[in-house]
């Protein structure tokens, strides 16, 4: 049996939260858990364990103060400088498996003097992320640690070449590329219904996802598909300036905003689509994998997505959809009033969609792919 120490250090990733990172985590744990895995996560206060992971062990960490940076950095760096000692205590382990955080690289460390083989999941640009959305405090300690953690992990897996691009400049020696996946068997496959054609969208309201542009579509494309709805799922920062948008268009009553919804509860809002959105601005740089495009396909959506980055290149690969010209509302509905007015076309991208993800971008493959050649006993093999 592969023992595996599971580490994400992020506070503001609740490990068994609602957001898209939090739901990544527990498709990745899953994946371990399927594979016959004991698996033990550590993690900053990550409460009960959802159902579907019974079986997972967890070493709570100690959550990091909000509201001062310098101090949460300071936490952040004490707590990483005690990780060696708690994976020693819990283990023996097999794999080091590490989600990247900021201040962090004593877990890729400890697999390293113990000769273990050690994994660095990394989402994103993190030291350019938060300087440049939020602030980063003790920046010469962060790029340290990230350069640490970058050059002492036997593997960095990183989900887009953009990332990767990051993880080399820190020193990550041959970075692979594994794009995010999806749990096909979560999602309904069902026909859509005749209600109001629905145009929806899953994620963290946060600037980068460029939700203000599907809003500013609403008009356009109630112009041709008059009763033609959004439907938002999802919290953040973002929500109450759209709702206001959505009132000066005079449109409050055609968007509807659920929250945040926990991983259970997704699949039948996304049944409740008839095409899933994922904008995009042209004027930031683009680094993601996103989940939701993921999840839209596995639910048999069509999709509509903002040609930037790799995005249009994997909805051409799938035939799932379309791409559209970033921060144009007019065209990102004129490419949902084709969906509308062409149910059977819809029908077929969607189709095409959940065939591609089934057969490409499970997490079970997704995981296939981050452990590939790291050994027969590593990868829980016989």
């Amino acid at each position: 049996m592969m023992r595996v120490a599971y580490v994400t250090t992020d506070p503001g990733i609740p490990a068994f939260g609602t957001k898209g990172a939090s739901a990544h985590v527990q498709a990745i744990l899953a994946a371990f858990l399927r594979r016959g895995a004991r698996v033990t996560l550590f993690a900053p206060d990550p409460g009960p364990v959802p159902a579907r992971l019974e079986g997972l062990r967890v070493v709570a960490l100690p959550p990091a103060p909000k509201g001062d940076p310098d101090g949460r950095a300071a936490r952040l760096l004490a707590m990483d400088a005690e990780l060696p000692s708690k994976l020693a205590a819990e283990g023996p382990f097999d794999l080091v498996y590490e989600r990247h955080a900021l201040f962090a690289s004593g877990a890729m460390g400890f697999a390293r003097s113990h000769g273990l083989a050690g994994v660095l999941e990394v989402n994103a640009p993190l030291l350019e992320e938060q300087a440049r959305h939020r602030s980063l405090a003790r920046a010469s300690d962060a790029v340290a640690a990230a350069s640490r953690a970058m050059t002492t992990a036997g593997r960095v897996v990183c989900v887009s070449g953009a990332v990767a691009e990051y993880a080399r400049a820190l020193g990550a020696v041959a970075p692979i590329v594994v794009s995010n996946g999806v749990d096909p068997d979560r999602f309904a496959t069902d026909p859509r219904g005749d209600g109001p054609f629905t145009a929806g969208f899953i994620g963290t309201l946060k600037p980068w996802h460029d939700t203000a542009t599907l809003i500013a579509c609403l008009p356009h494309l109630r112009a041709r598909i008059p009763e033609a709805r959004l439907l938002i799922v999802g919290d953040g920062p973002e929500r109450l300036p759209l709702a206001a948008q959505a009132e000066a268009l005079g449109l409050a009553h055609s968007v509807e905003f659920t929250g945040a919804l926990p991983p259970e509860e997704v699949p039948a809002a996304l049944a409740r689509m008839h095409a899933g959105t994922a904008p995009y601005s042209g004027d930031q740089a683009f680094y993601f994998s996103p989940l939701k495009l993921y999840e839209y396909m596995a639910a048999s959506l069509p999709v509509v997505v903002s040609d930037v980055g790799d995005l249009a290149a994997i909805v051409g690969a799938s035939n799932c959809g379309v791409a559209v010209a970033p921060d144009r509302p007019d065209l990102l509905a004129a490419a949902l009033a084709d969906l509308a007015a062409g149910p059977g076309r819809a029908a077929a991208l969607g189709a095409a969609g959940r065939a591609h993800v089934v057969a490409h971008h499970s997490w079970d493959r997704v995981l296939d792919r981050s452990l590939d050649g790291l050994g027969p006993a590593k990868r829980g093999a016989a």
